[in-house]
């Protein structure tokens, strides 16, 4: 961890600038760091654009500075819809979505540069074309830009919550009432660093389900997200004393230990960036958790 104390300002400074003047490394790589909240200010998350204050305390986290290629690699994609502009995918359980510190090859980036073959990354960016993300261990659909003015419009559309996502969990123990709704602040665990939490000070995170089945120790549920936060859905359920089952994070146990929890991205809708239609895409549940499924059934 590293500490800076802000010194004297002989004019308005913002975050993402000021650092780039006082580590080694690109203003962009700064940007996603603030995002991925390992640079705050005064032990709070902040934004790029924070305009700095004599005395303001910035804290670092050390990033692993193994150097990440992006290759093209020959990964097979379930692609569920594509055109000029953009695509769809079917993610798999297991398939990491950009590479970062522990995870440098086939990540969904590498087979989609391989794919398309004129996604160029750029300079210190580890995710090209990637509008929105969802765990490793989540299953479900993607949507992918094939160009910057692509990002840009489907990106405002997750920031301006127009966009839609509904996912399927399984979670521990039986839900009472049917409809539910988690409004609980997210942001880093101060207990562990590489967990998120509800605190207070965290930023807004808010979660619709429903249930969809009960079974005798689980609940089936279909979850929509108004915000979309790391973790947000494992986050609030582990918060609300249901956990995903066989979540290796914030499960009460990993119940299985290849597909890691039990959560599909199942549909997903958006505008369109040139016809300006709005589309909708469904997928179908893996087949282990359909399986899973129906042994809880007998």
């Amino acid at each position: 961890m590293k500490t800076i104390e802000v010194q004297e300002l002989t004019k308005k400074t913002r975050l993402d600038k000021y650092l780039a003047e006082q580590i080694e490394e690109s203003r962009s790589t700064i940007q996603y760091m603030i995002k991925e909240q390992l640079i705050q200010v005064n032990n709070q998350e902040s934004k790029a654009n924070y305009t700095l204050k004599e005395g303001d305390i910035i804290t670092i986290e050390e990033q692993d500075k193994e150097e990440i290629l992006l290759t093209p690699e020959n990964i097979p994609l379930d692609i569920v819809y594509e055109d000029a502009y953009l695509l769809v995918v079917n993610k798999p359980s297991g398939m990491v979505v950009h590479p970062g510190a522990g995870n440098q090859t086939h990540t969904l980036v590498h087979a989609l540069l391989h794919h398309i073959k004129d996604l160029q990354p750029i300079k210190g960016e580890l995710r090209p074309g990637i509008v929105h993300r969802i765990d490793k261990e989540t299953s479900g659909l993607l949507v992918v830009a094939k160009d910057g003015k692509t990002l840009e419009f489907l990106a405002k559309q997750f920031k301006e919550k127009t966009a839609e996502r509904t996912y399927l969990a399984l979670v521990e123990g039986v839900i009472p009432h049917n409809l539910g709704k988690i409004d609980a602040p997210i942001g880093r665990d101060p207990k562990n660093r590489q967990k998120q939490a509800v605190v207070e000070g965290g930023k807004e995170a808010i979660t619709h389900f429903s249930v969809m089945e009960r079974y005798q120790e689980n609940t089936l549920i279909e979850c929509k997200l108004e915000t979309g936060r790391t973790h947000q859905i494992r986050v609030h359920l582990a918060y609300i004393k249901h956990p995903l089952v066989g979540d290796p994070k914030y499960g009460l146990r990993k119940t299985n230990k290849e597909f890691g929890q039990f959560l599909h991205a199942k549909t997903l809708g958006f505008k369109h960036p040139k016809t300006k239609e709005f589309l909708s895409f469904d997928s179908k549940l893996p087949s282990y958790f359909t399986d899973y499924i129906e042994q809880l059934k007998d």
